[in-house]
Protein backbone atom coordinates (compact mmCIF):
# COMPACT_ATOMS: atom_id res chain seq x y z
CA UNK A 1 0.00 0.00 0.00
CA UNK A 2 1.44 3.30 -0.97
CA UNK A 3 1.02 6.41 1.44
CA UNK A 4 0.91 9.74 0.16
CA UNK A 5 1.28 13.06 2.82
CA UNK A 6 -0.38 15.93 2.16
CA UNK A 7 0.18 19.26 3.98
CA UNK A 8 -2.72 21.75 3.97
CA UNK A 9 -1.51 25.03 3.79
CA UNK A 10 -3.88 28.34 3.13
CA UNK A 11 -2.25 31.36 3.21
CA UNK A 12 -4.76 33.59 4.14
CA UNK A 13 -5.46 32.18 8.00
CA UNK A 14 -8.20 34.84 9.32
CA UNK A 15 -5.72 34.69 12.56
CA UNK A 16 -2.28 34.68 10.93
CA UNK A 17 -2.21 35.64 7.15
CA UNK A 18 1.13 34.24 5.42
CA UNK A 19 1.46 31.57 8.48
CA UNK A 20 3.12 29.02 6.43
CA UNK A 21 5.92 31.36 5.48
CA UNK A 22 6.83 32.31 9.00
CA UNK A 23 10.18 31.99 9.48
CA UNK A 24 11.49 29.66 12.89
CA UNK A 25 15.00 29.59 13.16
CA UNK A 26 15.69 30.63 9.76
CA UNK A 27 13.28 28.24 8.13
CA UNK A 28 9.57 28.74 6.98
CA UNK A 29 7.25 27.22 8.60
CA UNK A 30 5.91 25.01 5.54
CA UNK A 31 9.65 23.84 5.53
CA UNK A 32 10.14 22.71 8.52
CA UNK A 33 6.72 20.54 8.34
CA UNK A 34 7.95 19.59 4.76
CA UNK A 35 11.45 18.62 6.37
CA UNK A 36 9.94 16.31 9.51
CA UNK A 37 7.69 14.45 6.93
CA UNK A 38 10.55 13.45 4.98
CA UNK A 39 11.76 11.82 7.93
CA UNK A 40 8.81 9.60 8.04
CA UNK A 41 8.14 6.32 5.99
CA UNK A 42 5.44 7.98 4.01
CA UNK A 43 6.11 7.12 0.01
CA UNK A 44 5.73 11.67 -1.06
CA UNK A 45 5.16 14.18 0.54
CA UNK A 46 2.51 16.78 -1.16
CA UNK A 47 2.23 20.82 0.40
CA UNK A 48 -1.72 21.33 -1.17
CA UNK A 49 -1.84 25.22 -1.31
CA UNK A 50 -3.84 27.78 -2.54
CA UNK A 51 -1.19 30.43 -3.12
CA UNK A 52 1.79 30.81 -5.69
CA UNK A 53 3.96 32.48 -2.96
CA UNK A 54 3.92 29.14 -0.94
CA UNK A 55 4.03 27.22 -3.59
CA UNK A 56 7.33 29.10 -4.91
CA UNK A 57 8.69 28.58 -1.25
CA UNK A 58 8.26 24.95 -1.72
CA UNK A 59 9.65 24.29 -5.56
CA UNK A 60 13.06 26.46 -3.59
CA UNK A 61 13.13 23.92 -1.70
CA UNK A 62 13.15 20.80 -3.51
CA UNK A 63 9.58 19.64 -2.45
CA UNK A 64 6.20 19.14 -4.30
CA UNK A 65 3.10 21.08 -4.41
CA UNK A 66 -0.32 21.03 -5.98
CA UNK A 67 -2.36 24.59 -6.12
CA UNK A 68 -6.27 24.08 -5.19
CA UNK A 69 -9.01 26.19 -4.47
CA UNK A 70 -8.99 29.19 -2.34
CA UNK A 71 -12.24 28.38 -1.10
CA UNK A 72 -12.78 24.90 0.29
CA UNK A 73 -14.31 24.40 3.87
CA UNK A 74 -11.07 22.58 5.41
CA UNK A 75 -8.13 21.17 5.28
CA UNK A 76 -9.65 17.34 4.63
CA UNK A 77 -11.03 18.89 1.12
CA UNK A 78 -8.15 20.59 -0.02
CA UNK A 79 -6.38 17.02 -0.02
CA UNK A 80 -8.93 15.56 -1.94
CA UNK A 81 -8.54 17.98 -4.08
CA UNK A 82 -4.80 17.54 -3.77
CA UNK A 83 -5.22 13.35 -4.35
CA UNK A 84 -6.90 13.86 -7.29
CA UNK A 85 -4.73 16.25 -9.01
CA UNK A 86 -1.78 13.82 -7.88
CA UNK A 87 -4.10 10.93 -9.47
CA UNK A 88 -4.40 7.65 -8.13
CA UNK A 89 -1.29 6.27 -7.71
CA UNK A 90 -1.66 6.37 -3.51
CA UNK A 91 -4.01 3.90 -1.87
CA UNK A 92 -4.13 6.13 1.27
CA UNK A 93 -3.50 9.60 2.18
CA UNK A 94 -1.99 11.45 5.69
CA UNK A 95 -3.27 14.85 6.41
CA UNK A 96 -0.94 16.81 8.32
CA UNK A 97 -1.21 19.86 9.73
CA UNK A 98 0.75 23.26 8.17
CA UNK A 99 1.20 24.61 11.15
CA UNK A 100 3.08 22.12 13.59
CA UNK A 101 6.75 22.49 12.40
CA UNK A 102 8.31 20.11 15.03
CA UNK A 103 5.88 17.41 14.48
CA UNK A 104 7.58 13.75 15.65
CA UNK A 105 7.72 11.61 12.66
CA UNK A 106 7.48 8.69 14.79
CA UNK A 107 3.25 9.99 14.29
CA UNK A 108 3.39 10.30 11.20
CA UNK A 109 4.46 6.74 10.87
CA UNK A 110 1.97 5.60 13.86
CA UNK A 111 -1.31 7.05 11.69
CA UNK A 112 0.53 5.02 8.44
CA UNK A 113 0.65 1.86 9.85
CA UNK A 114 -3.01 1.94 11.18
CA UNK A 115 -4.44 3.01 7.93
CA UNK A 116 -2.18 0.25 6.07
CA UNK A 117 -4.36 -2.33 7.91
CA UNK A 118 -7.33 -3.76 5.80
CA UNK A 119 -10.46 -2.76 8.22
CA UNK A 120 -9.36 0.64 9.00
CA UNK A 121 -11.20 3.74 6.82
CA UNK A 122 -9.80 6.94 9.27
CA UNK A 123 -7.19 6.61 11.39
CA UNK A 124 -5.96 9.48 13.92
CA UNK A 125 -3.97 10.12 17.18
CA UNK A 126 -4.82 10.88 21.15
CA UNK A 127 -2.86 11.44 23.93
CA UNK A 128 -3.16 11.04 27.51
CA UNK A 129 -4.32 14.01 29.53
CA UNK A 130 -2.34 14.80 32.66
CA UNK A 131 -2.76 18.68 33.18
CA UNK A 132 -6.25 20.07 34.43
CA UNK A 133 -5.93 23.71 32.84
CA UNK A 134 -5.92 21.45 28.95
CA UNK A 135 -8.78 19.21 30.38
CA UNK A 136 -11.23 21.92 31.17
CA UNK A 137 -9.65 24.35 28.21
CA UNK A 138 -12.23 24.53 25.16
CA UNK A 139 -9.09 24.23 22.91
CA UNK A 140 -8.12 20.90 23.41
CA UNK A 141 -10.44 18.69 21.53
CA UNK A 142 -10.81 15.38 23.97
CA UNK A 143 -12.12 12.28 22.85
CA UNK A 144 -13.33 9.29 23.79
CA UNK A 145 -12.55 5.60 22.26
CA UNK A 146 -14.50 1.94 22.38
CA UNK A 147 -12.61 -1.00 23.30
CA UNK A 148 -11.23 -1.21 20.02
CA UNK A 149 -9.76 1.62 19.97
CA UNK A 150 -12.28 3.32 17.58
CA UNK A 151 -13.50 6.94 18.72
CA UNK A 152 -16.92 7.50 20.02
CA UNK A 153 -17.19 10.99 20.45
CA UNK A 154 -15.18 14.01 20.35
CA UNK A 155 -15.93 17.19 22.44
CA UNK A 156 -14.58 20.45 23.69
CA UNK A 157 -15.99 20.15 27.03
CA UNK A 158 -13.94 16.87 29.46
CA UNK A 159 -15.35 13.87 28.19
CA UNK A 160 -16.32 11.66 30.06
CA UNK A 161 -18.16 13.61 32.78
CA UNK A 162 -17.32 12.34 36.29
CA UNK A 163 -20.30 13.05 38.36
CA UNK A 164 -20.61 13.89 41.99
CA UNK A 165 -16.49 14.68 42.24
CA UNK A 166 -14.93 18.01 41.63
CA UNK A 167 -13.17 19.28 39.18
CA UNK A 168 -9.80 18.98 40.94
CA UNK A 169 -10.87 15.47 41.46
CA UNK A 170 -11.58 14.51 37.72
CA UNK A 171 -7.53 13.78 36.49
CA UNK A 172 -7.10 11.77 39.89
CA UNK A 173 -10.61 9.66 39.49
CA UNK A 174 -10.89 8.79 35.22
CA UNK A 175 -8.79 8.70 32.24
CA UNK A 176 -9.35 11.63 29.66
CA UNK A 177 -7.41 11.77 26.43
CA UNK A 178 -6.65 14.95 23.78
CA UNK A 179 -6.81 14.25 20.16
CA UNK A 180 -3.77 14.92 17.82
CA UNK A 181 -5.21 16.79 14.80
CA UNK A 182 -3.23 14.35 12.47
CA UNK A 183 -5.82 12.26 10.41
CA UNK A 184 -4.97 9.00 7.90
CA UNK A 185 -7.54 7.85 4.96
CA UNK A 186 -8.11 5.33 2.47
CA UNK A 187 -8.36 7.25 -0.78
CA UNK A 188 -11.88 5.87 -1.13
CA UNK A 189 -12.67 7.13 2.29
CA UNK A 190 -11.38 10.55 1.81
CA UNK A 191 -13.40 11.08 -1.47
CA UNK A 192 -16.47 9.81 0.85
CA UNK A 193 -16.04 11.90 3.74
CA UNK A 194 -15.23 14.79 0.90
CA UNK A 195 -19.08 14.58 -0.03
CA UNK A 196 -20.72 14.89 3.55
CA UNK A 197 -22.71 18.18 4.40
CA UNK A 198 -21.93 19.34 7.72
CA UNK A 199 -24.20 18.19 10.39
CA UNK A 200 -25.67 18.95 13.65
CA UNK A 201 -23.16 17.83 15.92
CA UNK A 202 -20.29 19.23 13.96
CA UNK A 203 -21.82 22.39 14.32
CA UNK A 204 -22.34 22.50 17.42
CA UNK A 205 -18.90 21.89 18.62
CA UNK A 206 -17.31 23.44 15.35
CA UNK A 207 -15.30 19.57 14.79
CA UNK A 208 -14.87 17.75 11.37
CA UNK A 209 -14.72 14.79 12.56
CA UNK A 210 -17.96 14.08 14.17
CA UNK A 211 -19.30 14.51 10.82
CA UNK A 212 -17.99 11.45 9.92
CA UNK A 213 -19.04 9.67 13.32
CA UNK A 214 -22.75 10.85 12.30
CA UNK A 215 -22.43 9.07 9.26
CA UNK A 216 -21.18 5.78 10.34
CA UNK A 217 -17.67 5.91 10.01
CA UNK A 218 -15.31 4.44 12.31
CA UNK A 219 -12.00 6.90 12.88
CA UNK A 220 -9.30 4.59 14.90
CA UNK A 221 -7.21 6.31 17.58
CA UNK A 222 -3.50 5.53 17.87
CA UNK A 223 -2.21 6.83 21.56
CA UNK A 224 0.72 8.58 21.39
CA UNK A 225 3.41 9.89 24.00
CA UNK A 226 4.36 12.45 21.86
CA UNK A 227 3.50 16.51 22.35
CA UNK A 228 2.60 18.53 19.42
CA UNK A 229 3.02 21.87 19.25
CA UNK A 230 0.65 24.26 16.34
CA UNK A 231 0.70 27.83 15.65
CA UNK A 232 -2.78 29.67 15.11
CA UNK A 233 -1.54 33.22 16.07
CA UNK A 234 1.53 35.26 16.39
CA UNK A 235 1.65 34.29 19.77
CA UNK A 236 1.64 31.10 19.36
CA UNK A 237 4.88 31.76 16.62
CA UNK A 238 6.64 33.20 19.79
CA UNK A 239 6.44 30.54 21.96
CA UNK A 240 7.33 28.53 19.32
CA UNK A 241 10.60 30.22 18.48
CA UNK A 242 11.26 30.08 22.28
CA UNK A 243 11.11 26.20 21.96
CA UNK A 244 13.22 25.62 19.37
CA UNK A 245 15.96 27.82 21.62
CA UNK A 246 15.63 25.84 24.03
CA UNK A 247 16.04 22.37 21.54
CA UNK A 248 19.45 24.61 20.75
CA UNK A 249 20.48 25.46 24.00
CA UNK A 250 19.87 21.40 25.22
CA UNK A 251 22.10 19.98 21.68
CA UNK A 252 24.86 22.01 23.14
Amino acid sequence: MKVVGIIPARYNSSRFPGKPLAMIKGKTMIRRVCEQAWKSRLDAVVVATDDVRIADEVQGFGGQYVLTDPNHRSGTDRCQEALEIIGNQYDAVANIQGDEPFIDPVQINQVVELIRRDDIQLASLAQRIGDKEELFSPNIVKVVMDKHGNALYFSRNPIPFIRNLDHDQWLENGVFYKHIGIYAYKAETLRQVAELQPTSLENAESLEQLRWLENGLRIRMGITQGENISIDTREDLEKVLQFAQNQTDKMK
